[in-house]
């Protein structure tokens, strides 16, 4: 499943509502109220403090137009575009009192999605001259998966299976509890759609032989293997099976892992590890 972007705001409001009811909890934003005039009015800036890849601010837009739907926003930095420190990403004009309350759940998503949008394309870069994409894994906060997805996209990645009912990957663990890679991909020929694709996770190039032996299969995920193991892989495997490594895949390994030729590259670094961009509201 790839996630189009923008997503529409109907998908992303209950997260975004979820987070307000957290921070503004049964009483509200009482240090503002106690010391901001209702009708005082400023315009404040949403910029980066990092360089990196911008996502979030449809998520920024839509906790800001929650909070005061009157305010007047400005998105400078569209989701999917890269930004240098001091670059203004949104400008966000209207009650002051509003805009200090969204402030804090606009930062967190925004700050969030762009350190994965920005740790992504830095794998991207990676592979660049080569056809390995990048993707991402369920490794995912609990809960934002949808956005972290698409904060992947917005860096030039692409996504994995969004959850355990779209795709079916038989991983080690499977295996173990099937009986092994014969039993497995048997059981899954029998069962699946012609309309789905079949992926399995090997670990060893024995492994692999009995998967391109028993046929059944789309997919091999190559999973922590060595470079010169995975270059083996990708010639046993070709014209046979699409190709994914994963696995230890750091981002001082993403060239030469792709230089192996194979089709896919998948990180969990990419939404589980990712530093969150440093953003700030200046009023």
């Amino acid at each position: 499943m790839i996630l189009s972007a923008p997503l529409p705001d109907l998908l992303l409001e209950p997260l975004v509502r979820a987070a307000l009811h957290e921070d503004l909890g049964q009483n509200g934003d009482i240090t503002t109220r106690a010391v901001i005039p209702a009708s005082a009015r400023y315009k404040a800036r949403l910029n980066a403090r990092d360089a990196g890849v911008v996502s979030g601010m449809q998520i920024a837009r839509i906790a800001f137009h929650l909070v005061d739907p009157t305010l007047e926003l400005n998105i400078a930095r569209a989701d999917g575009t890269a930004c240098a420190p001091g670059d203004t990403l949104m400008t966000i004009e209207g009650s002051a009192a509003a805009i200090l309350s969204g402030e804090r759940v606009a930062l967190n998503f925004a700050g969030r999605l762009s350190g994965i949008a920005s740790l992504t394309a830095g794998f991207v870069a990676e592979a660049k001259g080569t056809h390995t994409r990048i993707t991402c894994t369920r490794k995912t906060t609990p809960g934002l998966r949808m956005v972290e997805k698409q904060a992947v996209i917005h860096g030039g990645g692409s996504n994995h299976r969004f959850g355990l009912s779209d795709a079916i990957l038989i991983k080690d663990n499977h295996i173990a509890a099937a009986g092994g890679i014969t039993q497995v991909l048997t059981a899954a020929s029998a069962s699946v759609s012609h309309m789905m694709k079949v992926e399995i996770e090997v670990d060893t190039l024995a492994q692999l032989e009995e998967v391109l032996a028993t046929g059944g299969a789309d997919v091999v995920l190559l999973d922590n293997m060595s470079t010169p193991d995975l270059a083996r892989a990708v010639e046993m495997a070709r014209g046979k099976l699409v190709t994914e490594a994963s696995g230890n895949m750091k981002l001082e390994r993403i060239a030469e892992v792709a230089a192996t030729g194979v089709d896919y590259i998948s990180s969990g670094a990419l939404t589980h590890s990712a530093q969150t961009l440093d953003l700030g509201l200046d009023f």
